[in-house]
């Protein structure tokens, strides 16, 4: 019996660790890009929690797996074998907590040494959360010299109770991640073909699947 074979070509999928201090607002900057939702109650999250959702970055859309990590530190061996793999990490803090301000840096160092990323333009992208707030003691400006100047890496306000540039927070990730890539192969690594063989009589009650990992000419 002849097949009549399909190849379908999948979004690239790009996996997403966010980290920072407990009650930074993690969880909520998750929730608010995913399902556009926010809660005040949100509860603390113990060692990992994943959540995907499509973005359309300049006209490709990409398959972010969102990973969102415990922030304390008791929950660090639960975490940090997660870090492996990551394509994009986002570090967080609250303008209204300087202490999560201060452990920015010290975040990034645990990021690169369980990560194993040897990958010195690895993107970082630094997310303030909770712009809302009146009692903010972290200005834009003090944080966005820091980042420039220590990270070197790009910043962006947030606010998941108002949904203030979360989007554009992630998108951001996503264009700092693609301006880094410095090959095609690279890029493609990401992506797979799904291969759908159906009979052509169309007797068959449904398709089958089968990975075939895509390459470069």
């Amino acid at each position: 019996m002849k097949e009549k074979t399909i190849l379908v070509k999948q979004n690239p999928i790009l996996k997403v660790v966010i980290l920072g201090n407990s009650n930074v607002g993690k969880s909520c900057l998750m929730n608010r890009f995913v399902s556009n939702s926010f809660s005040e109650q949100t509860l603390h999250t113990l060692g990992v929690e994943f959540l995907q959702k499509d973005l359309d970055v300049n006209g490709i859309i990409y398959t972010l797996q969102i990973w969102d990590t415990a922030g304390q530190e008791r929950f660090r061996t639960l975490r940090t074998p997660f870090y492996r793999g990551t394509d994009i990490c986002l570090l967080t803090f609250a303008v209204d907590d300087v202490q999560s301000f201060k452990t920015v840096e010290s975040w990034k160092k645990e990021f690169l040494q369980y990560s194993r990323t040897t990958d010195v333009n690895f993107p970082f992208v630094v997310v303030a959360t909770k712009v809302d707030l009146q009692d903010r003691v972290v200005s834009k400006d003090e944080a966005d010299e820091w980042c420039s100047e220590y990270l070197n890496a790009p910043y962006v306000e947030t606010s998941s109770k108002t949904d203030m540039n979360i989007e554009t927070a992630f998108t951001l990730a996503v264009e700092v991640w693609a301006s880094t890539e410095r090959t095609p192969e690279l890029k493609l690594s990401h992506t797979n073909l799904v291969k759908l063989s159906r009979p052509i009589n169309g007797n068959a009650a449904c398709p089958t699947a089968e990975i075939v990992s895509s390459k470069c000419c």
